[in-house]
């Protein structure tokens, strides 16, 4: 099995490796992550606990670099250069990569789960693994999986209180066929996007709203161009902190140990952070002038059943026994 075969599976045999690291096996260098988001969100935050991590393990010599803001690019052009070998790692929201690996897919069929602990402890087990095991074959080694919460819909036009009030909407969707399916499905007229295009598109009227988990919405100050944000909880996303397959084989044995081992210690800090800052990400888009609604459960129920044939679709294009695999590892979760 080579390097990323098994760093695929991120398995004990790394870790063990990090017993009595040997410095004369870490080389000086700089390893560049890539994210989207502001270095306030968790995931930044998480970031810098990776880099102090790794610093400590190395005595000074392995340093990483936090790139937020999309400085580097969107989802899929940090994608590219990862798999090019010329960008080490970017975090991404499992969507953006389903072009490149369909299996990614499922996790963009909407309302799979209750909650976000449900999905994080699905992502924890065998169908995490298998998913990692997928990524090697694409030139990435998946390190992690962090939570980026259930998405609400924002505009600029009126609350959602029903699947009527999504007609005609202009919504910002990200660049895979689930999502415009699923939008176009409720009425709505989706408009593929990256995100580092969005904040001046609602700021200039080119879209109405978009869809997005409460923190990302707070934190990229979306309360300065949207009026209402409703509570739809159509999906769950997960991120995958990725690192660059090519660039993964050039490192030593030890020095993938510390970046397995301090990926790890990240992962705790992101999530953490996450479940501690969703109340107050509501409570400062309020303050900031929006309208926070909840939806009521029978429109979410019309919701669903306008998206059964999207969800047949889809499911077909992901793989059945993918989907099935899934709702093995969700019904074992509930138990």
């Amino acid at each position: 099995m080579n390097k990323i075969g098994i760093a695929g599976l991120v398995g004990g045999a790394i870790l063990a490796a990090m017993a009595g690291v040997a410095n004369a096996e870490i080389s000086e260098r700089t390893i560049r992550v890539g994210s989207t988001l502001t270095p306030e969100h968790p995931n930044g935050i998480a970031v810098e606990a990776m880099a102090k991590c790794a610093a400590d393990r190395t005595g000074g010599k392995m340093t990483i670099q936090g790139i937020h803001n999309a400085a580097l690019g969107g989802d899929q052009e940090m994608s590219q250069a990862a798999r090019a070998g010329t960008l080490d790692m970017f975090m991404t929201t499992t969507s953006p990569l389903a072009g490149l690996e369909p299996k990614l897919g499922v996790f963009d069929l909407p309302f799979l789960f209750n909650n976000p602990e449900e999905a994080l402890a699905v992502l924890d087990g065998e169908f995490g693994e298998y998913l990692s095991g997928l990524m090697p074959q694409h030139g990435l080694v998946n390190l992690g999986y962090w939570d980026y919460g259930v998405r609400q819909i924002t505009n600029s036009k009126r609350p959602i209180k029903a699947v009527e009030d999504l007609s005609g909407l202009r919504m910002r969707v990200m660049q895979n066929n689930v999502f415009i399916d699923s939008f176009s499905a409720l009425g709505a007229n989706p408009i593929p996007m990256s995100w580092g295009e969005v904040f001046p598109a609602l700021e200039t009227g080119a879209i109405d709203g978009q869809e997005n988990p409460i923190l990302t919405i707070a934190d990229a100050q979306l309360a300065d161009v949207q009026d209402y944000v409703s509570k739809t909880n159509h999906v769950y996303s997960a991120v995958m902190l990725m690192y660059s397959g090519p660039l993964w084989e050039k490192l030593s044995a030890e020095e993938q140990a510390v970046v397995t081992e301090c990926a790890a210690e990240a992962t705790k800090v992101q999530r953490s952070e996450m479940a501690g800052r969703v109340d107050a990400a509501y409570k400062k888009v309020i303050e900031a002038g929006m309208e926070v609604n909840e939806v009521e459960p029978a429109v979410i129920d019309a919701m669903r059943a306008k998206l059964a044939s999207v969800y047949e679709k889809h499911s077909q294009s992901v793989g059945a026994d993918v989907v099935e695999r899934l709702n093995a590892a969700i019904a074992k979760v509930r138990k």
